[in-house]
């Protein structure tokens, strides 16, 4: 890959931050258009449900291969047909004329968001070699996910109140137009100097497991134990074949041997349970602040700010913390923070009073603010250099299989309290098991926080580490013509 000029270099990173910002702004920018797309669409709860899950599930299920792909025949061809394709997406999202067809074209997003996020990191990193002016260059993409925090829930109530729902995939299109012909303009094509092979037995897998898994807890409190149980025991199944087919690949989807490393195996829990709790968070605050105070969009996304802002704050603090502290006191507020948060809906009922409400809010906030950095720090602890994109890949597929499962989980819950009543009757009471479950995942937070960044887990990376280079190092030759 040719020296890029400053300023040439400056314009790959915003094309590639236009990318991010429209990625992540579709999850918190749909969640405020929940509730007018069960007016308009006669949506279940379990139709809500796959509206978000399609896309996190399809995104969770590609990442991986996405980058892969890109290393091999071009990231710059990647992710400019990424870019294509999720635009296509956003126009047929707009004009879906029911849910079935809404949740299908949210899919055929999300396998054009899969080529961008992955492939726009690493373009970042071949474009600043420099690992100073690299360090602000990821920073600065690290604040885009903030502002897409913060901004989603405005934009999406603005866009919701004024226009409807459909708009909030029409900003999609200008800005994927400008930014496809941008990276066809300027952006230079790069590949890595030896690319993994594919892993299509690997892949198949992971999307039976997640798929299947996903499938089975959406649909348990509408169908009969006959209907989902099979579903359960693809999973299962998958799970196992995974387990026993990937560590005989040489180059495998999914490494196992990183999972000896605690603070990998730790990162990989921690982004699981920190974005199933932002996922529920979100899909449950949008329906309670809407069906059950009878908010606007508009209204309900500006009670979802004392959430949003603190995000945006708090994730370049939690950065510097990161780089000067190590990943543990990050962990240990987000923790905190985030169970508090839950305890306040669980036992207090903060829905109730407007002071705990916002109070719930601004702590969740401050939790998930500082949970994104370490994750990824965290991820790649240790780990041999040639490992560490590996690493990253799979901390981004727990980001994005965590908020499915969050989804998931808790609008099962609720379904399965609110049953055939109306929301504004049962949802307090419908929802405390679901705040029950992520007062859960931000205790998991906490806890794995202490256990996998202290002495122990650091030398459990070390040694996985040295396994790993002392595995992929090919045998000294000896004997005539060595």
């Amino acid at each position: 890959m040719p020296e890029l000029s400053h300023g040439r270099r400056m314009l790959v990173l915003a094309i590639c931050c236009m990318s991010l910002l429209i990625v992540s702004l579709d999850n918190t920018v749909l969640n405020v258009a929940l509730p007018s797309l069960q007016r308009e669409l006669d949506a279940s709860t379990s139709g809500l449900q796959w509206t978000i899950d399609a896309y996190t599930l399809v995104l969770a299920s590609l990442l991986m291969p996405a980058g892969s792909t890109a290393d091999r025949i071009g990231r710059r061809r990647v992710f400019l047909s990424g870019l294509v394709v999720f635009t296509l997406g956003s126009l047929l999202c707009s004009l879906a004329p029911d849910l079935n067809w809404l949740v299908v074209f949210r899919m055929v997003q999300a396998v054009g968001g899969s080529m961008l996020n992955p492939v726009a990191m690493s373009i970042i990193t071949n474009t600043f070699t420099d690992p100073r002016e690299r360090a602000r260059a990821i920073g600065v993409w690290g604040a885009v996910v903030g502002l897409s925090m913060a901004a989603g829930p405005l934009v999406g109530g603005l866009l919701v109140d004024s226009v409807g729902w459909r708009s909030i995939f029409w900003v999609n299109l200008p800005v994927g137009l400008a930014a496809a012909l941008l990276t066809w303009r300027f952006v230079p094509e790069s590949r890595a100097p030896r690319a993994r092979r594919p892993d299509p037995v690997g892949q198949v897998l992971v999307i039976a497991l997640f798929g299947s898994l996903t499938y089975a807890i959406i649909e348990a409190p509408h169908g009969s134990w006959l209907s989902t149980a099979p579903f359960a025991a693809l999973a299962v199944i998958a799970l196992l074949a995974l387990l026993r087919y990937e560590p005989r690949r040489p180059e495998p989807l999914i490494d196992l041997r990183f999972f000896r490393s605690a603070p990998f195996s730790g990162a990989t829990v921690i982004a699981v349970s920190a974005f199933a709790a932002l996922g529920g968070f979100l899909f449950l605050s949008t329906l309670y602040l809407q069906n059950v105070r009878g908010l606007s969009a508009l209204e309900a996304g500006l009670w979802m700010l004392p959430m949003a802002v603190p995000t945006f704050l708090c994730a370049p603090l939690s950065g510097r913390l990161v780089g000067s502290r190590g990943p543990r006191l990050p962990l240990l507020v987000a923790g905190g923070a985030m169970t508090v948060s839950g305890l306040l809906f669980a036992l207090f009922e903060a829905e109730t009073s407007n002071a705990t409400l916002l109070a719930g809010y601004v702590l969740f906030g401050v939790g998930f603010g500082f949970v994104n950095a370490p994750i990824t720090n965290t991820a790649v602890s240790g780990m041999p250099l040639s490992q560490a994109g590996v690493a990253s890949a799979v901390a981004s597929t727990s980001r994005q299989l965590g908020q499915t499962l969050g989804v998931a989980v808790l609008g099962a819950v609720l379904a399965a309290g609110v049953g055939s009543s109306s929301y504004a009757d049962t949802f307090v009471t419908a929802s405390r098991p679901g705040w029950w479950i992520l007062t859960a995942c931000g205790a998991g937070v906490l806890t794995l926080g202490v256990l996998t960044t202290g002495p122990w887990a650091r030398a459990t990376a070390e040694r996985a580490a040295r396994r790993l280079e002392s595995e992929e190092r090919p045998p000294r030759r000896t004997g005539v013509g060595a």
